[in-house]
């Protein structure tokens, strides 16, 4: 950023010394004063490293000169500006070479500023300019003052006086101990140590006290005055200890012990600690501290993701963003490049080698390609066409493209090769499940820098359609800790599982063991009723964080048996029209939409904030309850319009008698008054008819063919969103309780076609298959070729598909198998020998599957006791556990 000179790290001994007596001494002068006026101070130049300095810039720049490339730092202009070019020269009032400074006139005196800092290293705010007897404005044009060819300029030191008297003093204490110890001098290192422990919890007071500028600037002192530069220089002093020690006070920037108040504080460290990087990456970027102090910056920035303009990054413009972040991108991306190559011929090493490398890249990436949107966007240039524009930032932007198209050929070979154990057996997937995932956080960062260029998306796109089986196998292998948000973008190329896996991922995980349980015990005469006030009543931390723990009045069985028991029982109770909640569609009795007259029940808003909540732990406990929405519930749960064609289903009568509206002639519409309509809808409610607008002065208005589209959509609006948005705010808000993050649930939704959510939560819609079943089946205490076994499934094959649901729900408690069928579950069944008399009925232990059988002595008594446990009515309570 404009503001942090980077200093050569030899250099800072001697520069720091003199600097200490002389810092922070005279006021500061009003910058409306005239040249005689003005204090004069020697000002000391903060040595730059070259190997640092723009002439690094990561294409070729040869034939630029320092001063010329770096004249436009503060504004993006494109080569051919019609603004007059510059040269001049700028003098140090207390001697000293003569600097010549390219710019353009319409340059502000604060770009001026900039190239100095880059050439000299002196800091902005410590620079001041004179020209013909007056100090120049930062935020003034070259063109204000009227400023020529070879025209001369005074550089003057502008010493500020200070509000951090305190910081100040605490700053030289460190640097010159640092100095002494660098010089070979016996002094106790553990003052170093000491000293930034002591500026950290000063800052801290200051964050505590709710004082985040003074926070701030009090952070800003330990670069500006040098003291980061010198725990560098003691990092890689010789003396035998200064490193150890350097490391252990840089260490507690990186890992500072914050309680909850003052974790804010580490973003305040941004700037310190984005020092750190810079230096230390001239010493080794393999340097095990500079991999934590960049690990820890790319962390900060993952937070921030937005740093130009930020108070972090000292409120830097765009253009010193993406210079300060470039650097860390190129070297980041080479290092992927590198590991994505290795990885071709060793996958399971190399990729995970990857880590650290990508998850960085990414962090840095986003903020910088932020910044470049912000440069570029607002001139109507993205995105950018490298053969067509010439913006200053050619380097940065062309390094960048080039990157961008090497890793996107490389992570191409990768998931052509990826796909070969695709097909192969879990255990080969396995062992290369955690390299997988860092393919998809590469793809992540090419979908990012995408957005940049032309032509660049479809160059991704074509790689993902390409390997589309090697996506949908890293999206099912992701893990939650990912931002998969981009996926959504390519939607259309992603298979019913991925969908379904990243949308439950934005679920709370389910555990073996919870600390604490949410014990309901429900009387199974007052289900719905004592369902509401268990579920509606509670804390979402409470329903999120811990498990469930069910059990119905005067019965023994407990456990997840049970609970999938009810869930499929209270939805049922739920979604009972004559509970006036919801509708089913005409066409279809298993699809509902909320009902516009649920009002009829004065808890009818709080009965769909339960709703809410009910659907989202089913889908958490993953049973299938044998509910669809209708199409205009799920797009208004997803943040979609409703169209005509989506409300086929809910009201086939309404759909017909719209498109008729919509395609009826125009001169039969238009004729003597048309069909008589005007802008209004007639509403039925408990047995009373209301009209109501459908806009203001709707009644005034009437029908005709170059209104009849918006009278439709209006329609459509009023009938199928308006009258139920309440319902349907309610609804998504106790859904939004339960996700991991409330926020995403219109991401949610939008991740998931209709169909998508039909099989999440009505399940399987086909009958059940009994080979699949007893495929699927394992025997205790009796084997398949046993007599009574042969009996079962002769027996099983002979009942209607009711009942079979009916036993499949005895047994197990799942009444909806999951669309892959029975092995979809999430264990095998078992049919165990019981040691009941013959004359028993069956018994189950839902929790694991397991169908109990007595010995009955022929096949008609196995019969006639498997019919009585099919009766609907009978089929519940019978389990055990």
């Amino acid at each position: 950023m404009s503001h942090l000179g980077t200093r050569t790290i030899d250099c800072v001994p001697q520069s720091l010394l003199d600097r200490i007596s002389s810092k922070r001494k005279l006021d500061e002068y009003d910058e409306d004063q005239e040249y005689p006026d003005l204090v004069y101070v020697k000002m000391k130049r903060d040595d730059f490293d070259a190997n640092y300095d723009v002439k690094t810039r990561v294409l070729d720049a040869n034939n630029q000169s320092v001063s010329s490339y770096t004249s436009s730092s503060s504004s993006t202009r494109y080569i051919g500006s019609s603004s007059k070019a510059l040269h001049f020269f700028v003098r140090n009032m207390s001697g000293g070479n003569t600097k010549v400074i390219h710019a353009n006139s319409d340059d502000t005196v604060e770009s001026v500023h900039e190239q100095i800092r880059k050439m000299t290293g002196i800091p902005v705010f410590e620079q001041g300019l004179i020209y013909r007897g007056k100090q120049l404005q930062m935020d003034k044009t070259l063109e204000d003052y009227s400023i020529q060819n070879d025209a001369q300029l005074q550089l003057v030191g502008r010493m500020r006086s200070t509000e951090y008297p305190k910081t100040w003093k605490v700053v030289n204490q460190l640097i010159s101990t640092i100095c002494s110890l660098c010089r070979g001098e016996r002094r106790c290192a553990n003052t170093v140590v000491g000293d930034v422990k002591f500026f950290i919890d000063m800052a801290s007071i200051f964050k505590i006290r709710k004082d985040n500028d003074v926070s701030f600037g009090h952070i800003q002192i330990f670069v500006s005055a040098g003291a980061a530069a010198a725990l560098v220089m003691m990092f890689v002093s010789p003396v035998a200890g200064n490193k150890e020690c350097a490391e252990e006070a840089i260490q507690l920037f990186l890992n500072p012990t914050l309680d909850t108040e003052t974790k804010e504080l580490q973003t305040h460290s941004v700037p310190v600690i984005l020092e750190f990087c810079k230096l230390l990456s001239k010493t080794s970027q393999d340097n095990p501290l500079y991999i934590s102090c960049r690990n820890t910056l790319g962390t900060m920035l993952e937070t921030i993701q937005v740093v130009h303009r930020s108070r972090c990054f000292n409120y830097a413009e765009a253009s010193v963003v993406i210079q300060e972040l470039f650097p860390f991108v190129s070297e980041l991306g080479r290092k992927v490049i590198k590991g994505l190559e290795s990885s071709i011929n060793s996958p399971q090493i190399a990729v995970m080698s990857l880590l650290g490398d990508v998850r960085d890249f990414n962090a840095f990436l986003i903020p910088l390609r932020n910044a470049i949107e912000d440069q570029l966007g607002g001139m109507g240039h993205l995105p950018i066409c490298l053969t067509n524009l010439r913006p200053c930032y050619i380097v940065e932007l062309g390094s960048l493209h080039v990157i961008f198209l090497e890793i996107l050929e490389k992570i191409d070979e990768c998931l052509k090769i990826m796909e070969i154990p695709v097909s192969k057996s879990t255990g080969e997937i396995d062992s290369l499940r955690s390299g997988w995932g860092q393919y998809l956080s590469i793809l992540k960062a090419l979908n990012t820098l995408s957005k940049l260029y032309k032509g660049a998306e479809e160059n991704v796109l074509s790689v993902l359609r390409s390997r589309q089986v090697a996506l949908n196998a890293l999206i099912r292998n992701s893990r939650r800790s990912e931002d998969h948000r981009w996926i959504l973008e390519h939607k259309d190329l992603t298979s019913f599982e991925s969908r379904r896996h990243l949308t439950l991922m934005l679920l709370p995980e389910l555990k073996d063991e919870y600390e604490h349980l949410f014990e309901m015990l429900i009387d199974r005469e007052q289900l719905l009723a004592e369902s509401f006030e268990y579920i509606s009543k509670a804390d979402a931390k409470d329903l999120h964080g811990g498990g469930l723990f069910m059990e119905f009045k005067n019965e023994e069985a407990t456990g997840p048996g049970v609970l999938r028991e009810w869930f499929c029982l209270v939805c049922q109770a739920i979604f009972n029209p004559q509970n006036a909640l919801f509708l089913p569609c005409e066409d279809d009795n298993r699809r509902f939409f909320p009902n516009p007259a649920s009002d009829v029940d004065p808890l009818h808003l709080e009965y769909f904030h339960f709703c809410g909540r009910i659907i989202a732990l089913s889908l958490v406990h993953k049973v299938q309850v044998g509910i669809l929405f209708d199409r205009t519930f799920f797009l208004q749960l997803a943040g979609g319009t409703v169209s005509l064609e989506d409300v086929r289903d809910a009201d086939p009568s309404f759909y017909s008698s719209c498109k008729k509206i919509l395609e009826m002639d125009t001169e039969l519409l238009d004729i003597d008054g048309g069909l008589g309509l005007t802008f209004v809808r007639d509403i039925e409610k408990l047995g009373s008819r209301e009209t109501k607008e459908l806009c203001p002065g709707g009644n005034n208005i009437a029908l005709n063919s170059n209104n009849r589209e918006e009278y439709v959509n209006l329609l459509i609006q009023h009938r199928f969103v308006n009258s139920v948005s309440d319902q349907v705010r309610e609804f998504a808000e106790g859904f939004s309780e339960i996700l991991c993050d409330a926020s995403m649930r219109e991401f949610f939704f939008r991740s998931l076609e209709l169909k998508d959510l039909d099989r999440m939560l009505h399940g399987s819609d086909r009958a059940i298959c009994v080979e699949d079943w007893k495929a699927h089946t394992e025997y205790n205490g009796c084997k398949e070729t046993d007599s009574q076994i042969i009996w079962f499934w002769k027996i099983v094959e002979g009942m209607s598909v009711e009942q079979q649901r009916v036993l499949l729900f005895f047994w197990t408690s799942v009444k909806y198998l999951p669309v892959e069928g029975f092995g979809g579950l999430q264990s095998r069944l078992y049919i165990y020998r019981a040691p009941e008399p013959h004359d028993r009925l069956p018994s189950a232990h839902t929790c694991f599957y397991r169908l109990c059988l007595p010995r009955y002595r022929s096949e008609a008594k196995m019969q006639e006791s498997l019919e009585i446990i099919t009766q609907e009515h009978l089929s519940c309570s019978f389990g055990i556990w």
